[in-house]
């Protein structure tokens, strides 16, 4: 049975394909577009997963959708008989959104040939949050677990709780739009001057630099509920009915979502560019405590009212590793999964598990703990296209390549690595990334100012051999998708200092020989020549979606300072 998943006219569009319930292939079209959170029909995704199957659109028995326009429908009309009489901005850009949106009939018509008559049967229309939950406990190695969906807002539902057990799904309760803790961090976010779509990491990295002094005002704005659950004082946000979000050039853009209480409880917003104070850092670390206060209080109900030891989260806030990092140590809870694309591009792999378990009610497949999904390239392809380009390489077998990686590390050096698939989801976890020597204290401020262009309180992350870990942090988890941060021990501090947040924490991805092979084996090499099976790791781009392929990878790399790049056994250097 081959299954299709899409995440489609929705920020960080992406498609997914399965066989017999194992995942074939999964990847964000903003891969391909080259334009982050790229939102719309993702067509190129699908054509990669087709082919990476080796199926047609025909021979796909379904095709599922992470959207279900249906989806509370009566909480729907009561919300907008209730605003009817107000200017509804929110209501009208989904209407004229929607206009413009073909019929998902018609777009995957236009790529397959097929006609729409024979596409609709196949299709299938999920919850945006009964996605969500399904791309953790589905994924899961588990039997029975309580699972937290939790985001933005998708398909009127901002927060979704439920238990998972066997190949079903069902859900306890949830909150209704606009009441959002994603929409009450992104409004934070934009205050403090970042005004981009998915920008929310920046508050995370920000706060360490802070103190939480405004935790106990923050407190006044989120309502922790009896049940579990939370509401707000709206006064701090914009009017709901008044929001406007767009994707006119397939860019999500959302309008400011805090009103002027915000401003008057917290003084004026910091606009784009202007210079970080320590208030707007201790904002930033109130926020931070504030959503992780947030969290375990809804785990901690959640916890108690099911009385189960595993639980799985996803969602855009799930994207929040501070928070996560946290979450065993206080909850009740045992054990913890969240997948690699725990945002919004998930939801295409969800919304294909949901039909596949929950729907048609067959076996699961095993548990998930690969990223790898994306595109791949071979030696001979790489070397026909740098030939092309006369560019000088050599080719090298691991054993020589490695060598050559690790003394230009230790030099020190900064080095782009593309090896094996892409990784699925926003973390690069050794496929597409960009290394350098974690005991270089220079490293960080070298990659922020001449490589990435990014803001110097930005933190990069620690890869650690999966065996090492109790040797660097003071717990221990496994981690393969780079989603947690743990606290570094103090003596360590000192000797990788360049993944050492200013917190004295990591968001570290645990290494898994089985799991990523090549990867480990050049951490591995790293470790006998330095002793610190640690490498620093970062995303492969340069303000752009992560490379996609060889060509973008040489591109970024001869356009920043990066002193070597290694394009599978290919080798380039300066």
């Amino acid at each position: 049975m081959i299954i299709l998943g899409i995440n489609a006219y929705h920020a960080d569009s992406s498609a997914a394909i399965f066989k017999d319930g194992i995942l074939i292939a999964a990847t964000e079209e903003e891969r391909f577009r080259r334009i982050k959170h790229w939102a719309g029909f993702p067509s190129e995704a699908i054509k990669f997963c087709l082919k990476e199957a080796g199926v047609s659109l025909a021979e796909v028995d379904y095709i599922c959708i992470g959207r279900d326009p249906k989806a509370k429908f009566f909480n729907k009309v009561i919300y907008l008989f209730k605003n009817i009489l107000k200017k509804n901005t929110l209501l009208f850009d989904r209407i004229r959104n929607s206009k413009k949106i073909k019929s998902i009939e018609r777009e995957l018509s236009e790529i397959s040939g097929l006609s729409e008559s024979e596409i609709k049967p196949k299709i299938k229309n999920v919850e945006h949050h009964r996605s969500h939950l399904a791309s953790a406990f589905f994924a899961s190695p588990f039997d029975e677990a309580a699972i937290l969906s939790i985001d933005g807002s998708g398909d009127f539902t901002t927060t979704m709780i439920a238990v998972g057990k066997g190949n079903q799904i069902e859900v306890l309760d949830s909150i209704d739009f606009p009441v959002s803790a994603g929409l009450f961090y992104t409004a934070f976010t934009q205050y403090l001057g970042f005004p981009h779509y998915g920008d929310e990491y920046k508050v995370m990295g920000l706060a360490p630099y802070g103190k939480p002094n405004y935790v106990n005002e923050i407190r006044n704005i989120l309502h922790f509920n009896e049940d579990g659950l939370f509401s707000w004082d709206a006064g701090y946000f914009a009017n709901p009915n008044e929001i406007k979000l767009d994707y006119d050039t397939h860019i999500p853009n959302i309008s400011i979502l805090y009103a002027q209480k915000m401003i008057d409880a917290f003084g004026p917003a910091r606009q784009a560019g202007e210079e970080l104070t320590q208030k707007h850092k201790d904002i930033a670390a109130s926020v931070q405590s504030v959503c992780e206060e947030l969290i375990l209080h809804i785990l901690n109900h959640l916890q108690k009212r099911t009385g189960l030891k595993n639980v799985c989260i996803a969602g855009g806030v799930a994207q929040n590793s501070v928070a996560n990092g946290k979450i065993i140590e206080h909850t009740k809870f045992e054990h913890l999964y969240i997948p690699s694309a725990g945002h919004d591009a998930g939801i295409s792999m969800g919304c294909a598990m949901y039909v596949y378990n929950h729907v048609l009610k067959q076996k699961r497949a095993p548990a998930i703990y690969s990223a790898y999904t994306g595109s791949k390239f071979s030696n001979d392809e790489i070397e026909k296209f740098l030939i092309e380009k006369e560019i000088k390489y050599e080719r090298l077998d691991d054993e020589k390549l490695f060598d050559k990686i690790t003394d230009k590390l230790i030099e020190p050096g900064v080095v782009g690595w593309f090896s094996g698939r892409a990784e699925f989801g926003p973390r690069a976890l050794g496929a597409r990334s960009i290394i350098a020597d974690p005991r270089n204290e220079k490293a960080k401020d070298l990659l922020n100012a001449k490589i990435k262009r990014r803001e110097s309180f930005r933190p990069f992350a620690p890869s650690i051999l999966k065996e090492y870990v109790a040797e660097y942090f003071t717990k221990v988890e496994d981690v393969p998708f780079m989603e947690k941060v743990f606290p570094i021990k103090p003596e360590k501090h000192a000797v990788i200092p360049a993944v050492t947040h200013a917190d004295g924490t990591g968001r570290l991805q645990t290494v898994d020989k089985n799991i990523s092979p090549r990867y480990y084996n050049l951490i591995e090499r790293f470790r006998q020549k330095t002793g610190v099976p640690v490498l620093l790791n970062t995303s492969f781009n340069e303000n752009e979606p992560i490379v996609n392929t060889p060509a973008e990878a040489l591109d970024c790399f001869l356009r920043t300072q990066m002193d070597m790049l290694v394009l599978e056994n290919c080798l380039i250097e300066r």
